[in-house]
């Protein structure tokens, strides 16, 4: 079964998605590495798919799709939706991407529940150490929302009732598409979904 696969590529930085896996996105130097890299995560994308109720196939990658990435593609972030991604979804399709990405959130914070509270610093010194990493995360979100529609405030650190409320209203919005959306739905997810794993995966290196 082969995976679609798009890839962003700018001068310095490349990204590999799976179209249809929120959150398996990995980057590379080149195109080639991207790819390396996509498939070398996919044992730890694996237990992601599996809380969704899904099962990850093998990597079998084709390639749909190249778009031209921006100074966010180069800064280290997924910028370009897919051209796909501007296809209107049926509600099994919706579904499934709000599976994954709410798979992808309860993945982090199960890292971040396992983790300690200062985590590894890189060969310079730097990276945020676990609570200033999870308030990342969530302001992100609080930004990303707004793409969508959304201008609910950002919870707080450890406020679990208000971060699930958080997170409902992201997934109810993704399953109804608006005229507000800045972002299409599935690049939303793909997006989303890819900031919780990279540094849920982070943090996993760095306890």
């Amino acid at each position: 079964m082969t995976i679609p696969v798009y890839l962003e590529v700018a001068s310095k930085r490349a990204f590999a998605s799976a179209l249809d896996w929120p959150g398996w996105t990995r980057a590379g130097k080149t195109e080639a590495d991207a790819l390396a890299a996509l498939e070398a995560h996919a044992p730890r994308y694996a237990p992601v798919a599996k809380l969704a109720g899904l099962s990850l196939p093998a990597p079998d990658f084709k390639v749909d799709e190249r778009v031209k990435g921006n100074a966010t593609t180069e800064f280290g972030a997924p910028a370009m939706p897919a051209k796909t991604d501007s296809e209107r979804m049926t509600t099994a399709q919706a579904e499934r991407i709000c599976a994954l990405l709410e798979a992808s959130w309860k993945t982090f914070d199960a890292v971040a529940a396992k983790a300690p509270a200062s985590l590894r610093k890189g060969p310079r010194g730097g990276g945020r150490d676990r609570d200033k990493m999870v308030e990342h995360v969530l302001g992100a979100e609080a930004g990303y929302q707004r793409q969508i529609g959304l201008r609910t405030r950002q919870p707080d650190l450890g406020d679990t009732k208000a971060i699930n409320a958080f997170r409902a209203a992201i997934l109810e919005a993704l399953r109804g598409p608006t005229e507000e959306m800045k972002w299409p739905p599935q690049y939303m997810a793909r997006r989303m979904a890819w900031h919780a794993l990279d540094h849920a995966w982070e943090m996993e290196d760095r306890s």
